[in-house]
């Protein structure tokens, strides 16, 4: 017999394989900076070893599965009438053959993402470009179809090509040559796997940076006993734990299909006919994302008009209390790819259609917050972000059909951009004994809704038997409260016991997410988080999420007053009436240029230098609330720099301006808003300049109609002169 180490030595094993797996596996992250960030928190020993148990323990399963496949006459695959894919891949803790079948039936997306697309409704321009998702499923995409042009690729070496998949990559990544077909982040990358294999190659890719892979698949329902339903198994325990090693990775899952099957008979309350009580397997992860089904209406500026759960989307709970599915997406006749030949498509229903449509908003949202922060959001600021944002339905708060409501990516993007102005998330560690505080005021406009989520660690208990077992998966149970005068305000929590019921607001024991809501939020509160018992490790990463808060007292409107100041040899200075906690961005170019030079400041001025003597000049400000918060620009002001020597000259001619007969004129109204008019009529030849208190000339021109137009001028003083045949004549004017 080959000789095999023990596994305690495995792990030091692994880490000489895992510099080879960086170096080759096919899927990696979007950039070797990117990479790294995502990497830099990662413990690669505890990866490794939990890379070579589940390698130990599919090969030992495996041998398994295949002797009692064999001597229990199991099939190892199927095609069903409908065409599902059926797939023998593991026996249970208790024997029991577990099938992994498709999600899809013989029958758009609702999650909003087409508001960030180009000319979208938030006019983003986010496509995927640059961004790479993982799909696994029962077979892979086909690479070559015309949709996906170079864009995926096999990353595992399976060569068995699915229709499944390749509908499910269409709904990601599709160009959109076909325009109906076009898929959520239609510039991304693709690898595409199958699912033999699917915790060892999500570990892999994990380790390579892999932020977001679409599983539209799971256990078969009516192949297993009832106390499965509901239960947290090892499959669940395993896929949890990937995630807990990898927090940037996050699972997106579909819910089944199996709500009308009456597959379980003896679910935790009510009878098989309710349809609750028909989830299991991986769908059942805690920190995973699990996606239902939802027939949608959607308004034409994007908010949701209409929803229901779809007909045969797999309900909850899960037999502790936990709220699955986590969230609905459309999954009603999606039009997508198809594998027949690179340029066929089809339509197919499902919660395997819904997922992707979810997983790629997802993406989207890691693009944009990329873009606006230069990091990826972890997973659980990711899953939280989604559920904090979801569109509620029916009754409020979450519930067993559709989990926390419909995905709206244009609110979670929304969120994001509001970021420290009306809106908090923040990443945070919550040490043993800790309490973490915020005082903070709603901002009236909205409710004022505060969330946390985290990734849980993997928990050591797994049913192997016990029907209907509420013994609870979490492991660390994390609180969040608000405070008003007292008053203390509690999140959402569900209860298995009667999954009809509508949510409740109280203590919750059991999700690895808690939300609270404040409708008609006004004054100030106190956020607190704390946590029950001990903290396995020691303590506990989590993200703060709050909507509806008034952060700042700045207002988002462009600088006003904007005037210039003193002139120095090659450099001038501007400045404005200041705003409440603003900070600036000054734009200026020469005219005859296209390209602006940007200057930021937290003070209400600026210094422009290594300007050029007798050069017309351009300006605009804009005001900044927050990082991504900011103003309109103010008009663009023109002015003509003429440096120290002149600007001596001019103030004192400015100083010593008098009122001789002949010489000056009057100009009205005098202080002006938009024009002005000249007292005196000129020629035809008048020619006219107005020079500032700085020595600058902002604005000159014919005078021969004796109207001038000054609304572009920055309030302040100003003198006019005019020039033609009765020789120069001067005024002072103010520009309100």
């Amino acid at each position: 017999m080959d000789y095999q180490p023990p596994r305690n030595f495995l792990p030091i094993i692994f880490g000489i394989f895992l510099l080879l797996l960086c170096a080759t596996y096919t899927v990696s992250a979007q950039s070797d900076a990117l990479r790294k960030i995502i990497k830099k928190d990662y413990d690669f020993s505890k990866i490794g070893a939990m890379h070579v148990d589940l390698e130990f323990d599919f090969e030992e399963n495996r041998k398994k599965t295949l002797a009692l496949a064999k001597t229990n006459h199991w099939k190892l695959t199927e095609t069903m009438v409908d065409g599902t894919k059926v797939s023998l891949q593991e026996v249970g803790t208790d024997g029991s053959p577990l099938y992994y079948e498709t999600y899809s039936d013989n029958a758009s997306q609702a999650s909003r993402a087409s508001t960030l697309h180009t000319n979208g409704m938030l006019d983003l321009d986010l496509d995927g470009s640059g961004m790479q998702v993982g799909v696994w499923d029962s077979g892979v995409a086909l690479t070559t179809h015309q949709e996906y042009d170079i864009r995926a690729i096999v990353g595992d070496g399976s060569a068995e090509v699915d229709n499944h998949a390749t509908m499910v990559a269409g709904s990601l990544i599709s160009s959109g040559i076909k325009k109906d077909a076009q898929g959520v982040a239609y510039r991304a990358n693709l690898v595409t796997n199958d699912w033999t294999r699917d915790k060892i190659e999500v570990t892999e890719a994990a380790v390579n940076g892999l932020l977001l892979s679409n599983h539209s698949y799971g256990i078969k329902t009516d192949r297993v006993p009832d106390w499965y339903f509901g239960s947290y198994i090892k499959v669940s325990q395993d896929w949890d734990r990937i995630m807990y090693n990898a927090p940037y990775y996050l699972m997106v899952n579909a819910a089944g299909n199996a709500q009308k099957r009456n597959d379980n008979q003896d679910p935790i309350a009510g009878s098989a006919s309710d349809g609750f009580d028909v989830m299991l397997g991986f769908t059942l992860a805690k920190n995973s994302l699990t996606v239902a089904a939802a027939d949608t209406e959607i308004a034409r500026n994007g908010d949701l008009k209409t929803a229901s759960v779809s007909a045969y989307s797999s309900f909850g709970p899960v037999d502790d209390g936990r709220i699955k599915p986590d969230l609905a997406g459309d999954g009603s006749s999606i039009f997508s790819t198809a594998s027949h030949t690179d340029k066929s498509y089809g339509t197919s229903s499902g919660t395997s259609m819904a997922t992707p449509g979810v997983t790629g908003a997802l993406l989207l949202l890691q693009q944009y917050n990329e873009q606006l922060y230069g990091t990826f959001m972890r997973a659980a600021t990711l899953k939280g972000l989604a559920l904090h944002t979801a569109d509620d339905v029916a009754e409020a708060g979450p519930d067993y059909k559709m989990g926390w409501g419909v995905m709206n990516a244009k609110k979670a993007a929304e969120l994001l951009l509001n970021k420290e102005y009306s809106a908090l998330i923040e990443e945070r560690s919550l040490q043993e004994g800790e309490t973490f505080s915020l005082t903070l005021t709603a901002n009236g406009v909205e409710n004022l809704n505060a969330s946390i989520s985290w990734t849980d660690p993997a928990s050591e208990y797994i049913n192997r038997g016990v029907l209907n077992d509420t013994t609870a998966a979490l492991v660390n149970d994390l609180d969040i409260r608000i405070t008003q005068n007292g008053d203390v305000l509690y999140p959402w929590k569900l209860s298995a016991a009667d999954p009809k019921a509508p949510a409740t607001r109280g203590d919750n024991y059991v999700d690895p997410f808690e939300r609270i809501e404040i409708p008609n939020a006004s004054g100030s509160y106190t956020i607190t988080v704390t946590h029950k018992g001990k903290l396995t490790h020691g303590k506990q990463d989590f993200t703060l999420l709050v909507s509806g808060a008034a952060l700042t007292e700045c207002a988002i409107n462009p600088p006003e007053d904007l005037a210039l100041a003193d002139a120095m040899e090659d450099e001038i200075a501007i400045q404005w009436t200041p705003i409440v906690d603003a900070f600036y961005e000054v734009q200026y170019r020469k005219k005859t240029d296209e390209i602006w030079q940007t200057e930021y400041t937290s003070e209400p001025n600026i210094t422009l230098s290594s300007l050029e003597v007798d050069l017309e000049y351009v300006f605009r400000a804009r005001t900044f609330c927050s990082q991504n918060k900011a103003s309109e620009y103010s008009m663009e002001y023109a002015f003509t720099f003429l440096g120290e020597a002149t600007k001596e000259g001019l103030l004192e001619a400015f100083e010593t301006l008098n009122v001789e007969s002949g010489i000056n004129f009057s100009i009205y109204p005098n202080p002006a808003v938009e024009y002005i008019n000249l007292g005196d009529e000129t020629s035809e030849s008048a020619y006219y300049t107005i020079t500032g208190m700085s020595g600058t000339t902002v604005k000159s021109g014919a005078a021969k109609n004796a109207k001038i137009n000054v609304a572009d001028l920055a309030g302040g003083l100003y003198i006019l002169q005019i020039q033609d045949v009765q020789g120069i004549r001067s005024a002072k004017f103010y520009k309100q």
